[in-house]
């Protein structure tokens, strides 16, 4: 497991674009039929994924979280973002399509998949148990938000939420931009109480993203790809533009679950 240290306002304006990169952009998460750990310590974030081909793997506690099995301590979310698997969590057998998302309770220890799938999970530190709880893309809480007239049209997923399926710590989704938009998130924010990672998919090979971090008025950028990842730090924004319309996982961990707890940031105060 790769280990992240956090980063300050000041390291956005005095480090280098590589050494930007390297705290929170997250390459290269998705080995055949092998399981890639990295954890930010900004909100204690675990992030992963696995490329399944045939495969089979088990999510087992990486030596650096000191734990007897993986979720001894946390909960996780474990989405299917394209082909499809089946996840079986101590004996019990779920089916995984595309964009179905299953929420884990604390406390199980065998979790096992096998399929042919692209796999991404995130897991939060967690303190009151919750069922496991699978949520198919047609059962997921799904609105239209943004417009066409902004380049900003989109479909927001919700599925670990407040008013969704319950965890202690955290919150999980997907977001579609619709054709002939680009922009996600905007107008944009922050939110103090909670570390925000998104995972960018469904992106051509030779489009990018323009992701925005930082503070408001100070912003960076970097320059994504597809099944590329980003930690947004809790005091920094988060929002980008595609060369094209894509998809992206949203999933945060602190301490509020709470999907309508940010602090909003207009689009003119942006620098």
């Amino acid at each position: 497991m790769e280990l992240r240290t956090p980063i300050t306002p000041e390291d956005v304006h005095t480090k280098s674009p590589e050494y930007l990169r390297e705290k929170l952009v997250i390459s290269n998460l998705f080995q055949k039929n092998k399981v890639t750990f990295i954890q930010s310590h900004h909100d204690r974030i675990l992030i992963g994924g696995v490329s399944l081909d045939k495969g089979k793997v088990a999510l087992e506690a990486p030596e650096e979280i000191r734990a007897e099995y993986l979720l001894e301590r946390r909960e996780m979310g474990v989405v299917c973002l394209s082909g499809s698997a089946t996840i079986t969590i101590d004996g019990t057998s779920y089916p995984l399509a595309a964009e179905d998302i299953i929420y884990i309770s604390r406390g199980s220890k065998n979790i096992e998949l096998e399929g042919s799938a692209e796999i991404y999970f995130t897991s939060s530190m967690c303190h009151i148990d919750h069922p496991t709880t699978l949520v198919t893309k047609d059962k997921s809480d799904a609105v239209v938000i943004g417009d066409k007239k902004n380049a900003s049209e989109r479909t927001l997923r919700k599925y670990i939420h407040d008013q969704g399926v319950a965890s202690s710590a955290m919150a999980m989704g997907i977001t579609t931009i619709h054709e002939g938009s680009v922009w996600n998130t905007m107008p944009c924010h922050t939110h103090e109480r909670r570390t925000e990672v998104y995972l960018y998919f469904d992106l051509d090979e030779n489009e990018k993203v323009i992701h925005l971090f930082g503070l408001p008025d100070q912003t960076r950028n970097f320059v994504l790809s597809n099944m590329e990842a980003v930690i947004s730090p809790a005091w920094s924004v988060h929002t980008g533009a595609g060369t094209k319309n894509y998809k992206f996982v949203w999933s945060t961990a602190g301490e509020n679950i709470t999907y309508s707890d940010f602090e909003a940031v207009a689009t003119k105060n942006l620098k």
